[in-house]
């Protein structure tokens, strides 16, 4: 396997299917979520990766210089760099990106997981007044629930993201998908998971919520959920 040299990257090596691992807006590989799997991947001979997209994490790059269909690509290369099928895991945007990449390489991507997945929040998690400002000043700034640090959004990040939205018809992936929600999620409602399984082709599709979780789904009970659920669907391809 020969992996994109620009991209930052850790590989598990161990039995197919690879798990890929995608992180939210801002994140990167060495989130709560990305390690609980690798120290599972590794435990249980699994392969799995887990990488920065471009100006994230240790990946070169400016992150206001990136945009969502960029960091699909970043995914994308890395499911071409991994031999055999793959399991996307997806968490909040990289729920987004997971779905993409999924439909650039449908014969690749054989199963997804995806945690408080996030398609289409370029539309529905703006405001108008928060929109006309993305494109009147080409960026916005807002807190951060988890950083010091705001949240910045750019003019070229929201119009890519608006040109690949997913929500509007049928989306035409058929394996096996999982969905984890919390439903005290205040950053994605709950609700947004239900709909999602609805659009999926797929006949093998779960919606899975933890009443009293959040955004994150961080704490011991949920990366045990989202273990078990991994291991259930790698164990069914």
């Amino acid at each position: 396997m020969t992996f994109p040299t620009h991209l930052a990257h850790h590989v598990t090596a161990g039995a197919s299917p690879t798990i890929l691992f995608l992180p939210g807006y801002a994140s990167d590989m060495t989130g709560t979520k990305a390690l609980a799997l690798e120290v599972w991947a590794v435990g249980n001979g699994q392969a799995f990766v887990r990488f920065d997209y471009s100006g994230c994490g240790a990946s070169p790059g400016a992150f206001e210089e990136q945009t969502l269909a960029g960091w699909r690509d970043d995914a994308v290369a890395m499911i071409d760099a991994i031999e055999g099928p793959v399991l996307l895991v997806g968490s909040s945007m990289g729920g987004w990106v997971m779905l993409l990449a999924a439909l650039a390489r449908p014969a690749r991507v054989a199963a997804m997981v995806g945690i408080a997945a996030a398609p289409d929040f370029t539309d529905w998690g703006f405001t108008v007044e928060q929109k006309v400002t993305l494109m009147a000043e080409g960026r916005l700034e807002q807190p951060s629930d988890y950083s010091d640090q705001p949240t910045i959004t750019t003019r070229g990040f929201w119009s890519s993201g608006e040109a690949n939205r997913l929500l509007h018809g049928w989306i035409e992936f058929h394996g096996p998908v999982r969905l984890l929600h919390g439903q005290k999620d205040t950053v994605v409602r709950w609700e947004r998971s239900p709909r999602l399984a609805e659009l999926l082709r797929s006949g093998d599709v779960q919606t899975i919520l933890v009443k009293d979780g959040d955004h994150r789904l961080s704490r011991e009970a949920d990366l045990a959920l989202l273990l078990r659920t991994v291991e259930e669907v790698t164990a069914s391809l």
